[in-house]
């Protein structure tokens, strides 16, 4: 199996104030041809930092990716540590310059030519891949059999770069094995007790197949890798160990093909041909955006409304003043009004309401922080669970919170 090392070079990752998203895109892309990354290294903007890790990369990895430090301004030092490991001249490269031009005057930037011409300059030994949707050119290289690639940092020029110009290129050089991937999602079970039912499983896998556990929220997702020359073979024998698999913890299975949680509801959804609403508050907007991140989520998402405020609850939802006034507003009683004032409003199958503490201080009512009360409606049955993720930040609250609802919706449907 061919390898690779990922390089995020910049000081903009260490501080935290950029996450590096592009890893894990290329890391996916590299999988998905066959290429496994082995390591991935974030570094800053220094050179010397930079040589002495392009080093380490050389002696482990066929591919070397590096992402980052390619701009114009005098702090992205990339090409001159790149000149230095390769023993190369930086030259001013009259196709890069002229591709630079033609870009920036279809978007009527030319006046800033002058103060990009640096980015013309490349490695005399390398191969150039254009760069279409931003000023810096990506520069390929090869030393001792190992393949690298100098790509800029930003992630919409970074995406199309990989998929359209390095994939390609690399499909063609290597013989490659398929690497092909499952991923089954387990409810209602602590790891450690997953982990020990399905040992005698596990440990009866074919050695072209490996098992990782993914733990996400409150579920586990198993997920099984094979490599090898046949991908038809590989989704079989895949298949083959998944219904091995389902005798033994089926009932905590609730899907076997689908990774996220939103997709795997959204499937069920438009497999049984139900509609559904949400009825938020304090995750804000959060179950709403999951739900519609699918592609075709039109077909099965109603609506949704954000009811902050107790008035709103009051007057859009029709939650009772009475329920409020005797349970408070995060309540479990709260909660099934605003599920049922959702269902009524958007008139859909199934419904479901959120109402908690988000933090980081204690709500009106006084409830502690993280506590979290949610109902779904299915039809005319209702559940109603709480929840209390007092460690987790506002944020992470949102999406928790989000994710165990979805998770229950999927759960509920799969028992009916």
């Amino acid at each position: 199996m061919k390898t690779a090392v990922l390089i995020t070079i910049g000081d903009e990752i260490l501080s935290g104030n950029t996450v590096d998203t592009n890893s894990n895109f290329i890391a996916t892309q590299l999988k998905e041809i066959g290429i496994k990354v082995l390591r991935i290294f974030t570094i800053p903007d220094d050179e010397a930092t930079i040589v002495s890790t392009l080093g380490k990369a050389f002696g482990m990895a066929d591919v070397v990716v590096t992402t980052g430090g390619l701009g114009p301004t005098k702090d992205d030092i990339t090409k001159k540590a790149y000149a230095e490991f390769f023993g190369d001249e930086l030259v001013f490269s009259d196709q890069v310059y002229e591709h630079l031009r033609a870009y920036l005057e279809q978007r009527n930037r030319l006046w800033i030519l002058e103060h990009n011409k640096e980015q013309a300059v490349v490695l005399s030994k390398a191969q150039v891949f254009l760069n279409y949707f931003g000023t810096a050119p990506c520069m390929f290289l090869e030393k001792n059999g190992t393949f690298c690639f100098s790509l800029p940092g930003v992630p919409y020029e970074v995406k199309p770069l990989v998929k359209g110009q390095i994939i390609p290129f690399l499909k063609d050089k290597f013989e490659l094995d398929h690497i092909v991937t499952r991923i089954v999602s387990v409810v209602d079970i602590p790891e450690s007790i997953l982990s020990e039912n399905i040992e005698s499983w596990e440990l009866a896998l074919p050695e072209h197949i490996s098992l990782s556990y993914l733990p996400i929220g409150t579920r586990v997702k198993l997920r099984l890798t094979a490599s090898g020359n046949s991908q038809e073979k590989l989704n079989q024998d895949l298949e083959t160990e998944i219904q091995k698999l389902i005798p033994i913890i089926g009932e905590n299975i609730i899907a076997t093909h689908e990774d996220k949680i939103e997709k795997i509801l959204g499937e069920l959804l438009n497999e049984r041909k139900l509609t559904i609403s949400v009825a938020e508050s304090c995750t804000g907007g959060e179950l709403s955006r999951l739900v519609t991140s699918n592609t075709g989520s039109s077909k099965y998402f109603i609506g949704g409304i954000v009811c902050y405020a107790t008035e709103k609850k009051i007057n859009i939802l029709k939650v009772n003043p009475a329920t409020i006034e005797e349970f408070t507003v995060v309540s479990e009683q709260v909660a099934s009004e605003m599920a049922k004032g959702g269902q009524n409003l958007f008139k859909t199958d199934i419904s479901v309401s959120t109402t908690g503490v988000a933090g980081p201080g204690k709500g009106e009512d006084g409830k502690d922080v993280g506590t979290v009360y949610y109902t779904i409606r299915i039809g005319d049955e209702e559940t109603t669970s709480k929840l209390f993720l007092p460690h987790l930040e506002r944020i992470d609250f949102m999406h928790f919170a989000s994710q165990k609802v979805l998770q229950d919706i999927v759960s509920l449907l799969i028992k009916k």
